[in-house]
């Protein structure tokens, strides 16, 4: 049976691989507590599940957990692996496999540097500075891969050939994660000031878990607690 997947940028994707519990699971991680188990989820449980959420009682929503298989550019997973509690990465290898070809980020709008946030962007570059931008873009991803593929046709180890590659290469990983530190990351990479290409996969991500745990991921982005 296909798993469910959103595509992502031009080349990307977010596919759910596995999960494990519910919101079900929640109340009764919290509720062992008291010794007593529930076989349904109902108006009263979902009280509970804001309660524990508003009040930081955040160990429930950690007996929950969800594999994801991500592609995306590394620059953004370079962002993406800051989030390593209550998660794990792994992430395919250049020194095993050979990278292919075309398989770099390529942006739709070039933007400005934001004039406030040192950080950031903002609008689109003039119009008539952007066929040369794509031009650039295109003529340094393009010449970095032909580089690296040159590097391994005279005998150079992956290993040492990878390393011309730009941060726009696509790369793959795994990552398992709990439903708490899934929210965390929602809340901070959906937000208008991280970088637009995170927010993209945040948005995909939050598309996916949604289903899996509604009232979970609703209380833990409301109380900011995720």
């Amino acid at each position: 049976m296909p798993q469910p997947e959103i595509q992502v940028l031009n080349k990307g994707f977010v596919r759910l691989i596995d999960h494990m519990g519910s919101d079900l699971s929640v109340v009764n991680a919290a509720r062992v507590s008291f010794g007593k188990v529930k076989e349904s989820f109902d108006e009263g449980d979902a009280k509970l599940v804001d309660y524990l959420a508003a009040h930081e009682h955040t160990s429930p929503f950690r007996h929950t957990a969800l594999t994801l298989h991500v592609k995306a550019p590394i620059f953004v997973f370079r962002q993406w692996m800051k989030h390593r509690i209550g998660s794990e990465f792994n992430e395919i290898s250049g020194r095993y496999v050979e990278f292919p070809e075309d398989e770099f980020f390529v942006p739709e709008v070039f933007r400005r540097q934001a004039k406030v946030n040192k950080q950031g962007s903002e609008g689109a570059i003039d119009e008539k500075d952007r066929a040369r931008a794509m031009e650039a873009f295109l003529e340094s991803c393009r010449g970095a891969v032909a580089h690296y593929k040159e590097l391994l046709a005279l005998g150079v180890c992956r290993e040492q050939a990878r390393c011309v590659l730009p941060v726009g290469l696509y790369s793959e990983v795994y990552w398992t994660v709990s439903l708490q530190a899934v929210a965390h990351f929602i809340r901070l990479r959906a937000d208008a000031h991280a970088q637009w290409e995170i927010q993209q996969y945040a948005a995909a991500v939050r598309e996916l878990v949604e289903p899996l745990y509604p009232v979970g991921l609703k209380a833990l982005l409301a109380a900011g607690r995720g």
